[in-house]
């Protein structure tokens, strides 16, 4: 007979999920950002608050994380999958498109402030090396946070956008020589050679090198293998595993595991796998992330800080703006205007969640100590704490002091990001659509479901992706907020009523033009919501019709014009709403978005 279940054991996971879905909610619904809301849930029910209330009055500690260790676990999953979905965002051509961007702002503000904040930590009585590995950490900014507001307000694509990711991305590489640096400070006394100090290189090139080659050569087929068995959930846990399983790679060579997942990101950047990858570890992204948000709240001692008030909000406030001011400075060298380069130093000043793992080593290496850990832990937390905060004050701040022009995208890299037509369905139909649309250079992105038809066409060059069109996440995915025609080509009627289903519930603006199988299914896409339905028998009748009016003499004007004339009588016969009930049901529709938006 099993054992009886201990509800204890389930204690931590019934607060996440109960913070995850009612707390963020109502966060939400008062127009507050849910990274906001999970720090501040953090904080108050983590141990340094209600924990130490429960002292008191035990029934609280039915609601006070007691086991953060589980909690840390799912956090770092929840940067792993960032950095994953990043990297696959990204992808090596244009990572060297943005490589002045990357290595020369990147490299010279993690240069620069690091250089700073040593030598204040020095000028306060440092050791030198603890003053460097401090002021090392402290220069690190939070990739989790930053990237989830910047994409949770569609503004990574803005100059802003650019260079926060830009940063942040040479920060998260240069996370290897950091911990590398804490072994090297922390065995002087054992006399660690400049020998153990290449092997350790060498170790960490080898293991980018592995992920890289075995990346290039397995990632496409297992993929394509996995997708003809036509199984979601598989497809799923392959995703997975190569996410998971290449930031365990890059761990065990001494490397974060967010790089390993960053790099096998930028691998299937290159595959026609990549939005159906990114359509599904969006929710797992979400909600690990909400882990890693609530983690960094539990780290802020809101105690300590009400206890020393005097020091600790100063230090982090200094933290922000001293790194901010030298951000504004070095970005003078570089093509980003006024507003943005004040935005972003906004973004970039506060400290990072790398800095907790930087911290730890460097205790553990014995090269700082566990009370000027914890000290720095809270300044960097509290800092963290105020993004979201500096994020909504910024902007409107930006446009008052600086200008009022609107904020100029940088030049975007080479990508399919602008897609202007979304193909469902690449079969005879679809391939034919496509072919126009290039006669026209107007740029698209296909999606079908059949791995076989996706391997055969991207062989050919087509912006072809695996996936299901049916689906908000992939449609998401492909950019739907900017696409102006999505062009439905299947030949099975339910597949085109939930592709339209699912479209027009992302935009109600969208002009969707979709294939019926005859005049009844066309009349259902109409009430679904279609701009356009083609039926397949009326059109090849009337195709017909004006071969047979040819034939018989009458001018190729007139037999045009003839059919012209009978498709606009099937068009009202059908259903097809005319120009004034188009907008009266657009204006509907966009009120039914906004009031959905609202709640």
């Amino acid at each position: 007979m099993s054992s009886p279940v201990d509800p204890s054991a389930y204690k931590e996971a019934l607060i996440f999920l109960g913070t995850a879905g009612v707390v963020i909610p109502i966060f939400r619904k008062l127009g507050l950002s849910s990274i906001l809301g999970f720090l501040i849930v953090g904080a108050l029910i983590g141990p340094n608050m209600l924990g130490k209330l429960a002292e008191t009055w035990p029934w609280l500690a039915n609601f006070v994380f007691t086991e953060s260790e589980e909690l840390s676990r799912l956090a770092e999953l929840g940067v792993v999958f960032l950095l994953f979905l990043i990297g696959i965002e990204l992808s090596f051509e244009r990572l060297i498109t943005m490589r002045r961007l990357v290595f020369g702002l990147g490299g010279l503000q993690m240069l620069v402030t690091t250089i700073v904040l040593t030598s204040i930590g020095l000028w306060l009585g440092l050791a030198p090396a603890e003053a460097l590995i401090v002021g090392s950490a402290l220069s690190l900014s939070s990739t989790a946070i930053v990237v989830q507001l910047l994409s949770d307000a569609k503004r990574l694509g803005t100059q802003t956008g650019r260079a926060s990711f830009a940063v942040l991305l040479f920060q998260d590489l240069a996370v290897i020589p950091i911990l590398l640096l804490v072994n090297v400070l922390g065995a002087n006394e054992a006399g660690l050679s400049f020998a153990g100090i290449l092997t350790a290189i060498a170790q960490a090139l080898i293991a980018i090198a592995l992920i890289v080659v075995i990346g290039r050569f397995l990632l496409r087929p297992l993929l394509r293998l996995v997708a003809q068995t036509r199984s979601g959930d598989l497809f799923m846990a392959t995703t997975l595993l190569i996410a998971v399983g290449a930031g365990y790679a890059a761990s065990l060579a001494g490397m974060s595991m967010a790089l390993g997942a960053f790099l096998a990101g930028l691998l299937l950047a290159e595959t026609e796998f990549r939005r159906e990858v990114e359509a599904i570890l969006e929710p797992f992204k979400g909600l690990l992330l909400g882990a890693f948000f609530l983690l960094v709240g539990m780290g802020i001692d809101l105690s300590q800080i009400a206890s020393y008030p005097e020091i600790f909000i100063p230090a982090a406030a200094a933290l922000i703006a001293i790194k901010a001011l030298l951000f504004w400075l070095i970005a003078q060298f570089f093509p980003i205007e006024r507003q943005a380069r004040f935005e972003t130093a906004l973004l970039l000043g506060p400290g990072g969640e790398f800095a907790f793992v930087a911290m730890a080593a460097a205790v553990s290496a014995g090269v700082v100590t566990a009370i000027m850990s914890d000290a720095l832990l809270v300044i960097v937390s509290l800092s963290m704490a105020s993004i979201p905060l500096l994020d909504y004050v910024g902007r409107p701040l930006s446009r008052k002091i600086l200008s009022a022009a609107a904020e100029m995208p940088m030049e975007l890299p080479p990508g399919d990001s602008e897609a202007r037509v979304v193909i469902a369905g690449f079969g005879r139909v679809g391939r034919l659509i496509g072919k126009m649309l290039e006669e026209h250079d107007i740029s698209y992105i296909a999606v079908d479901t059949d791995p076989q038809v996706v391997a055969h066409e991207r062989k050919a060059g087509k912006p072809i992706y695996y996936g299901d069109a049916s689906r908000a996440e992939f449609l998401r995915a492909c950019n739907i907020e900017h696409v102006q025609v999505i062009a439905v080509t299947m030949d099975q009627p339910k597949k085109v009523e939930d592709v339209i289903l699912a479209a027009r519930a992302e935009r109600a603006d969208l002009k969707i033009i979709a294939r019926a199988r005859d005049d009844r299914h066309a009349v259902k896409l109409y009430e679904l919501g279609v701009t356009e339905a083609v039926p397949e028998t009326i059109e090849a009748s009337l195709q017909l019709g004006e071969s047979v009016l040819v034939g018989a003499g009458l001018a190729m004007g007139l037999a045009i014009a003839s059919v012209h004339e009978q498709r606009d009588v099937f068009r009202k016969m059908l259903g097809r709403p005319n120009r004034k009930e188009e907008l009266a049901l657009l204006r509907r529709r966009k009120t039914r978005n906004i009031s959905r938006a609202g709640e």
